[in-house]
């Protein structure tokens, strides 16, 4: 029982860092359950994200047994000035979520740009198939789920030990931060087809979890291009950029409001 303080100390850091971490992959999840057929975009998102809980925990025991296997290098290119690196499991899942974030983002951004009549968007768009889409969202869902799993591991460490009852502890969190996302998913899902016009700064706040990914991940295999090392973008830098981003929508937004305003003043008058 003297633990007790310790342990619930460290379950409320582990379940305010699922949350605080999970911001980005809600906002994968919303966007990319659109994707689906209509009637069944809700239990698309509920069962995506079930299924990537379940897997997650497989997962957080996985690291926290093999931890060792996933930090070792599998191949180092070594082409001087060109392309330099020592590759690890860990490495390669992160560089390929993040350029696949890149990617989906600027394909919605670039379609965005294309359409003609937002309103028969959806009625043009041939739907994804349910599994499809929710076979993305779990995939995507354990590439974010790295940061969070190791992080919680460090959380819940002494030394080179594990405090007692770790992996409960971390399950709980796992879980509480899935069933926060279940029940937030369907509310931010709503809002942006509300607000169609904050869809684009979703998909570039996505774009940014991107290249945090990629960058990350080039960090973690020592990766230089042309003799440049490639650094992780720092945490404090990424939420700036997405204060900054976030600023300049409310910013732009009411300012087209009075711009509106205006104009209509204008025609009645």
């Amino acid at each position: 029982m003297e633990n007790l303080p310790t342990i619930l100390g460290t379950l409320f850091m582990l379940i305010l860092l699922q949350a605080v971490l999970g911001f980005d992959n809600l906002l994968y999840i919303s966007l990319e359950s659109k994707r689906a057929p209509e009637r069944d975009q809700s239990r698309v998102r509920k069962l995506g994200i079930g299924i990537a809980m379940a897997l997650r925990i497989i997962l957080l025991f996985l690291l926290i047994s093999m931890i060792e296997k996933f930090q070792s290098t599998w191949f180092s290119p070594s082409w001087k000035g060109v392309i330099e690196g020592e590759f690890n499991l860990h490495a390669i899942i992160v560089l390929l979520g993040g350029a696949f974030i890149i990617y989906t983002a600027m394909k919605e951004i670039f379609h965005m740009i294309a359409v003609d009549d937002f309103e028969k968007d959806g009625e043009k768009r041939e739907p994804a198939s349910s599994k499809n889409v929710i076979t993305k969202i779990v995939v995507m869902n354990l590439v974010f789920s790295f940061d969070s799993i190791l992080s919680a591991i460090a959380l819940t460490s002494k030394g080179s030990e594990q405090m007692p009852g770790a992996f409960w502890i971390m399950m709980i969190a796992i879980l509480s931060g899935g069933l926060l996302m279940i029940l937030l998913a369907d509310r931010v899902t709503e809002f942006l087809t509300r607000n169609r016009m904050y869809e684009v700064l979703g998909l570039f706040i996505l774009f940014v979890v991107g290249i945090l990914l990629v960058s990350e991940g080039g960090e973690l295999a020592k990766l230089k291009l042309g003799g440049h090392e490639i650094h992780a973008m720092s945490k404090a830098t990424f939420y700036f950029v997405i204060s900054v981003l976030v600023l300049t929508e409310i910013v732009q937004s009411r300012y087209k409001k009075k711009l509106l305003q205006q104009k209509k003043a204008r025609v009645t008058s």
